[in-house]
């Protein structure tokens, strides 16, 4: 399994971003994030409008780590989901276009993270997993979004092993569709979270906080990566 989560890692960070370039400064994209500071990052139950059941549960355990190693609190998702559960806020489409308020009354959080997974898709043909995701970050002051990210990532998950020969398409081919349903899936949801939120504006537990208001923002809308 560690071997797996390394290879994918590995293909991963290959990763190129190849939208239409930048839009703006990370301080004229978010400006809502520089004005409000936040501190403590409560992540809710993604929402999975996709056919991989268990993309849901990816996502709402690997959350935490992009987001702390951006400088911020994060509430632990293993916690806080008994909680929610009590309250019946599991469901978080119930909440992503209401009232965030009271998050902040009950677990003391300045942000909820509310994460839409469109697409999940596993291509055997291609050795590649497909995911389409948006993450909107919303304040449990104002209601009002901080952060917005709609992105697309093709993890490739083909095989490093290449044969020559007769037979060499037909056995790579075989390989390929291997790897791809051995995949570790926890480790391809982690990368898909820290390359998705790249430009997000650092915490104040980064050592460049409030020092990167002048850094790029990529392009909020039609976000694309592409693993190599």
């Amino acid at each position: 399994m560690r071997n797996v989560k390394l290879l994918v890692i590995s293909i991963c960070l290959g990763l190129l971003f190849v939208s239409c370039g930048t839009t703006s400064t990370k301080a004229v994209a978010f400006p809502g994030m520089y004005e409000e500071k936040p501190t403590v990052m409560l992540i809710m139950p993604p929402i999975n409008n996709s056919n991989y059941v268990d993309a849901k549960d990816y996502f709402y355990t690997t959350m935490n780590v992009p987001l702390a190693e951006a400088g911020y609190y994060v509430l632990p998702p293993a916690a806080t989901l008994a909680t929610m559960q009590r309250e019946s806020a599991y469901d978080s489409e119930r909440f992503i276009d209401g009232d965030v308020k009271r998050f902040g009354k009950i677990f003391g959080a300045d942000v909820a993270i509310f994460t839409i997974i469109q697409g999940w898709e596993k291509s055997v043909i291609g050795s590649a997993v497909i995911i389409e995701i948006e993450y909107v970050f919303k304040s449990t002051k104002t209601n009002e979004v901080l952060y917005r990210r709609k992105a697309r990532l093709n993890c490739d998950t083909s095989s490093n092993v290449r044969t020559n020969g007769l037979f060499s398409g037909l056995i790579n081919l075989v390989a390929d569709a291997v790897k791809t349903a051995v995949t570790d899936y926890v480790s391809v949801a982690i990368m898909c979270n820290e390359q998705a939120l790249t430009d997000v504006p650092y915490g104040k537990y980064h050592p460049k906080y409030e020092l990167d208001a002048a850094d790029a923002a990529y392009p909020i809308e039609m976000y694309y990566a592409e693993s190599k």
